[in-house]
């Protein structure tokens, strides 16, 4: 038997039960501004700190994780709606029947937009990094030694992939399903989410060839495949992957 796998587009339409829809980002010249920005500060960011990451990876990713943290609380109050919001504004009615295009009630105020984006960055942080450093373990990462730098690795991929996702697709069970079995059609969201975990595997490859490459080291290359999945994954998600199923056959 042979499998395969394709990219198809996502009916706008979705079945009964299902909110398989992309995710767009939100109609403000700001927000539309800042997503194209934000790729660019986080790399800009990690290149900087390269360097001392490569010369003592542990506080240098500290550093850069906490620099991270109020990046990705930027992007999501600026550029995404939160769980339930939508990128589009709601007309209301006003008087003489007319309508007019006001700001949606998520769309803006520190309850409807920085307050998730904190509690993202909690539960990220609480759930997303413990599940993920474990994961990293059970790929090869080091059992008895290097725990810092697993789990600051692991904070790296989580404030990522994982606090974008839980900004705009919540904690619903059945929502991670649909993320962990690749069932929602791509946006910058979940493109960014993929392009993070692909980067990171594709880091380890550097790792045990014999080459005595200082920046070889424990798990120097993993995050910055990271960074760079993230990077592509999101311009790749928000532009020509947009709407798009990854369909295994």
């Amino acid at each position: 038997m042979s499998s395969s796998t394709s990219l198809t587009k996502a009916s706008k339409a979705p079945k009964a039960g299902t909110s398989a829809v992309p995710i767009d980002v939100l109609h403000k010249d700001t927000a539309k501004l800042y997503t194209h920005i934000h790729p660019i500060l986080l790399l800009s960011l990690y290149v900087f700190q390269f360097k001392s990451i490569v010369a003592d990876p542990v506080p240098a990713l500290v550093n850069t994780l906490i620099a991270l943290g109020v990046l990705q609380i930027a992007y999501v109050s600026i550029c995404l709606p939160p769980t339930g919001g939508s990128a589009t504004p709601a007309p209301v009615a006003r008087a003489g029947g007319k309508k007019k295009t006001a700001p949606g009630k998520l769309e803006s105020g520190i309850q409807g937009k920085i307050i998730p984006a904190f509690l993202s960055l909690l539960l990220s942080t609480l759930a997303g990094t413990p599940v993920l450093a474990i994961t990293l373990v059970l790929f090869g990462a080091p059992l008895t030694t290097h725990h810092a730098h697993t789990v600051l690795c692991a904070a790296h991929i989580s404030f990522l992939a994982v606090l974008p996702a839980i900004y705009v697709y919540g904690v619903e069970g059945e929502k991670w399903r649909q993320i962990v079995a690749m069932f929602l059609p791509i946006d910058e969201v979940f493109g960014a989410m993929i392009g993070t975990v692909l980067g990171a595997w594709l880091g380890a490859v550097p790792i045990p060839l014999d080459w005595d490459r200082e920046w070889q080291k424990w798990p120097v290359t993993i995050v910055t495949g990271a960074y760079i999945g993230y990077a592509v994954g999101k311009l790749l998600g928000g532009t020509l992957l947009k709407g798009k199923k990854i369909m295994f056959e």
